[in-house]
Order: structure tokens, then C-alpha cells, then sequence
């Protein structure tokens, strides 16, 4: 059995020799051949300098190096196009994960699951965070009822699910949509996610919604649904309240009276016109990003087996 570790790293200075350290420990506790893949997405501190220490003192250690951050969803499929494993796992460099779950999930991969996933029921994060991060998955639970409620980026992946996530051929994708859509026997294992210690996250706000935005787009037709429902409700009322109007008017002889009634009407008409515009707008660059067809990452250096390709 040989496991492959694969870990985008962005700004994660100080917490990858760790990182490293606690996994090799593990494999070699298992007994089992290892291979670690890194993706440097464009870091600007000491991440890269960190990692090719690692591959210098380490064969098994691949070093993918991006030309500049493209993120990290694109970093996990660079990385996964390197694996040549039986399983991978796939982690992030920060230490909130705890190693030793590893175990587990190569447990119940060996007992038939081809994903095992490891999904957070509790984070020693901040407010913030927590409140952001609830909210999100839980939206998404609408829309996927197989999301798990804390939501995973920790998991394994067996080869047969590393290749079939590797023909996918998109653009602005909800990555743990992809895994779960795949169909595959999966399996789940809770856990407590633990504090940062090193550095800071590098998950903003804006980049959370950004990643909102493509699972909603991306793994539903909800947005286009619920367009189509609220045209069909307010076309209903607006004609209903148009015969009401002509009712009073030619039977009863009762004017329309009122500016306020018809502003607030074409404010909230116009709030969801600009809504569904904004909406439609997402779709059609989605699609013109499609269109162009440009590469989703560039690995500007790869560091191997003490060779370097550029």
C-alpha cells in the first residue's frame, strides 16, 4: 500500500515541517510507502524555502510551485494530477486537522469506503469564523442534503475517485460538491477541529463568498428555479391587484389614490430585476470562462526526485 499526502500551501510558514513530521510519523508507524505532494500557491513568505528543504532532505517529497496564488481548489486538483498512490489524503498545511484521524480514514477505506471523509462537528475557531462557517454549510445543505453539517476539506480519496475527479474539465468549482456527486461508497468521521497556532487563515471573507457563489451555481438549479417562481408570484399579484384596482374604479368609482403604493412597487419589481440580472450575469461568466478555455493553474517550477522542471 503506498498513501499520498496532498497539501496546498499559502502563506503556511512555520506549521508545514510539522505538518510533514506528524504524517511521516504516522505512515511509518503503519508501516505503509508514502509520497507527500505540496503545491506552493503563489505563497509570498518563506513557504517555498520551507518546502524545497523538505524535498532536499526527502525523495519522497514533490514540490508543485503556481506562478501566482490561483487558490486553493485549484492547488488540490494540480495536486491530485501528481498522486501515484493507492489512496490519497487530502489535508490542509495549518495543523487544525488532527494526524492521527488518518488512521481512521485509512481503516474504513480499507473495509470498501472509496471516500472517507472527515467532517467537522466542532472548531476551535473564532466568532467569526464559526458563525460564517455555519451559515455557509448550512445553505448548502439545502442544496446537497448530503453535505455533512460542519462541512469537510479533510478526506481520503481512493485512486478509482482521484481519476474520475481528475476528467473534470471546469472552471470556478465547488470542490467538495464534486466529491460528493461522484456517487462513490462514502463514508464519514467526525471530528473536532482544532485551534490555529501558526500564522493566520488566509480564508477571507471575500473568498468565502466567492466559493459560496460557485456551489450554489455550480451544483444546483435553484437560482434559476426560484427566478422562475418569484416572476410567476409577482406577475400573480400584480395582476390581481391591477383587476382590484380596475374593480373599484368602474364599479365603485374609487380612484387610485396614493404615490407611496406605487413606489414601493417599483422599487421591490426593480430590486428583483437587478437581482436576477446579477444572477443571469453570474451564469453568462461562467460560461464565457468556460468559452476561453484558459488553463486553471500554472505551475511556474516542479521539484522532484532532485530534478526541477520549469
Amino acid at each position: 500500500m503506498k498513501l499520498a499526502f496532498v497539501i496546498p500551501v499559502f502563506r503556511n510558514q512555520g506549521s508545514l515541517v510539522p505538518t510533514y513530521e506528524k504524517c511521516l510519523a504516522l505512515t511509518q508507524s503503519l508501516g505503509i510507502a508514502y509520497e507527500f505532494i505540496f503545491v506552493n500557491d503563489g505563497s509570498d513568505d518563506n513557504s517555498l524555502q520551507e518546502l524545497l528543504a523538505l524535498h532536499q532532505q526527502d525523495d519522497h517529497v514533490k514540490v508543485l510551485s503556481f506562478s501566482r496564488n490561483f487558490g486553493q481548489v485549484p492547488a488540490m486538483i494540480a495536486g491530485l494530477k501528481e498522486v501515484n498512490s493507492d489512496a490519497v489524503i487530502l489535508m490542509s498545511a495549518d495543523l487544525q486537522e488532527p494526524i492521527e484521524l488518518i488512521h481512521e480514514l485509512i481503516t474504513k477505506w480499507q473495509s470498501g469506503n472509496e471516500i472517507v471523509i472527515g467532517h467537522r462537528i466542532d472548531r476551535e475557531d473564532g466568532f467569526i469564523a464559526n458563525t460564517t462557517s455555519q451559515i455557509f454549510y448550512r445553505l448548502m445543505r439545502y442544496i446537497n442534503p448530503n453535505m455533512p453539517k460542519g462541512g469537510f476539506d479533510f478526506m481520503l480519496l481512493d485512486t478509482k475517485a482521484v481519476w474520475v475527479l481528475n476528467q473534470l474539465d471546469e472552471r470556478n468549482r465547488f470542490f467538495q460538491g464534486d466529491v460528493l456527486w461522484l456517487g462513490f461508497s462514502t463514508s464519514f468521521v467526525p471530528y473536532k477541529r482544532n485551534k490555529r497556532t501558526i500564522g493566520k487563515s488566509q480564508w477571507t471573507l471575500t473568498k468565502k463568498l466567492k466559493y459560496f457563489i460557485d456551489g450554489l451555481l455550480n451544483t444546483s438549479y435553484v437560482p434559476i428555479r426560484l427566478m422562475s417562481l418569484l416572476g410567476i408570484l409577482f406577475s400573480m399579484i400584480g395582476f390581481g391587484y391591477a383587476l382590484l384596482i380596475a374593480y373599484n374604479r368602474f364599479l365603485h368609482h374609487t380612484p387610485f389614490n396614493g404615490w407611496a403604493p406605487i413606489m414601493i412597487l417599483i422599487l421591490i419589481i426593480g430590486g428583483l430585476i437587478m437581482l436576477m440580472l446579477g444572477i443571469i450575469g453570474e451564469y453568462v461568466w461562467r460560461t464565457y470562462d468556460e468559452a476561453r478555455k484558459r488553463p486553471l493553474y500554472i505551475i511556474k517550477e516542479k521539484f522532484q526526485k532532485n530534478e526541477t522542471a520549469s
